[in-house]
């Protein structure tokens, strides 16, 4: 405990913070302030700089945030993974932009993702990439597969279905789980084919690559264009700090379920029309605006009728736009497709209309429109590439050690 001179009385510290002494009482208990005895047993004392620190959070939270660290406010959990900057996301410390410009594929990044350094250029892949087949059964999952399903359905069904058939799957040690977890990276990218193609599957597990893979399992020709489209889209979708997604998948991972579990959060969250669902939302305005001479018209039709215009605009990035969509869109400017053209078409009235710029699920239906990919398919690759950082968080988490419980602020009567 400091000296007395560096400490306060209940009645200081409330008064500092603005708070009721029962508040104040309330953040110690939540382990939010710390306190002591007073010298001979009297009242307890708290430490100045604690009681500082803790109101610099909560003017913090004020500041960034609608009144809850849960909603886009003050970090909720300490991570060492990828931190938002100010050109975007930051995995382990290395921005994103330089990451692509350098050219690094999806498999480094990971890599550097789960284990925090990038592995050297002409590094044999580490043990799991290369798995040799699905893991379970492909037509038992067909069975179970409704006609018309999704490409994003078919990982949400295969992921458990791994898991029963992984009796080693409580070993939640990294030197087991990381092996897990590429393997599991793979097979569902060839997943992706299941609903489209069956066929492709087997293919799509032989393929050199997870770019490769999505490229197969999704039915594009994997030239050397769609490959570095592929890559870049995979490499931007990886990590993006505490997500709903990822914070389902930490959650998940403090009961110290099983890897399989962890991902299975993660896809139910990341399927809501509010995350990776968001993807759904923009084709279809791709499909109502049908081509670039439309899209002006479309947009305005619609901000007429009070709508939103899916894909445009980011919580985390209200000035400069979304920094991990550039490089996508960059990748589909040249396509000649109908749908990539009318989505580039709403993306460039956007912005003569000086509307808020595009994010990601932009990018991503971008790229997979300008590949002639099915509806669907921005989803799944998001979730694939994605897959990377609910890895990272889940390594982070276990080695945390602690249950994620967050409390609840009473809002009703008393």
């Amino acid at each position: 405990m400091p000296a007395l001179a560096e400490t306060l009385s209940a009645a200081e510290a409330a008064r500092l913070l603005g708070v009721k002494l029962p508040t104040l009482y309330a953040y110690v208990s939540r382990g939010l302030l710390q306190s002591a005895p007073g010298e001979g047993g009297r009242a307890r004392r708290y430490p100045r700089s604690e009681v500082e620190r803790l109101l610099a959070r909560r003017r913090g939270r004020a500041a960034t945030g609608p009144g809850s660290a849960l909603r886009f406010g003050e970090p909720v959990l300490e991570s060492s993974v990828t931190r938002i900057g100010e050109r975007g996301p930051e995995y382990r410390g290395l921005p994103l932009g330089d990451l692509l410009e350098d050219g690094y594929g999806f498999e480094p990044v990971a890599e550097l993702l789960w284990t925090g350094s990038l592995p050297e250029r002409d590094a044999p892949p580490a043990p799991g990439w290369d798995p040799v087949d699905l893991g379970v059964r492909q037509a038992d999952l067909l069975r179970l597969l409704p006609p018309g399903s999704r490409p994003l359905a078919a990982l949400r069904l295969a992921v458990p279905a791994l898991a029963l058939a992984d009796a080693g799957r409580y070993d939640v040690r990294p030197e087991a789980l990381l092996p897990r977890g590429r393997t599991l990276v793979r097979r569902l990218a060839a997943a992706l084919a299941l609903p489209l193609d069956p066929g492709r599957v087997a293919d799509a597990l032989g393929a050199p690559s997870t770019a490769h893979a999505v490229a197969v399992a999704l039915g594009a020709r994997p030239g050397p264009r769609t490959l570095e489209a592929l890559e870049v889209a995979l490499v931007a979708c990886a990590d993006h700090e505490l997500n709903a997604s990822t914070f389902a998948a930490r959650v998940t991972a403090s009961t110290r379920a099983d890897l399989y579990a962890c991902v299975s959060a993660a896809l139910g969250a990341l399927s809501g029309p509010l995350h990776g669902g968001g993807t759904e939302q923009v084709e279809a305005i791709v499909e109502e605006i049908g081509s670039p001479e439309q899209a002006e018209r479309v947009m305005h039709e619609r901000l007429r009728r009070g709508e939103l215009i899916p894909g445009f605009g980011h919580p985390l990035y209200r000035g400069g736009g979304d920094p991990r969509t550039p490089p996508l869109l960059a990748c589909a400017r040249d396509s000649r497709t109908r749908s990539a053209r009318a989505l580039l078409g709403l993306v460039d009235a956007a912005a003569r209309a000086g509307r808020p710029s595009p994010n990601i699920d932009v990018g991503l239906v971008a790229v997979c429109a300008s590949l002639g990919l099915a509806p669907g398919a921005a989803a799944g690759l998001f979730a694939v590439g994605r897959c990377a950082g609910w890895i990272a968080h889940v390594l982070e988490q276990l080695e945390a050690g602690f249950l994620v419980r967050p409390r609840a602020r009473w809002t009703g009567d008393a």
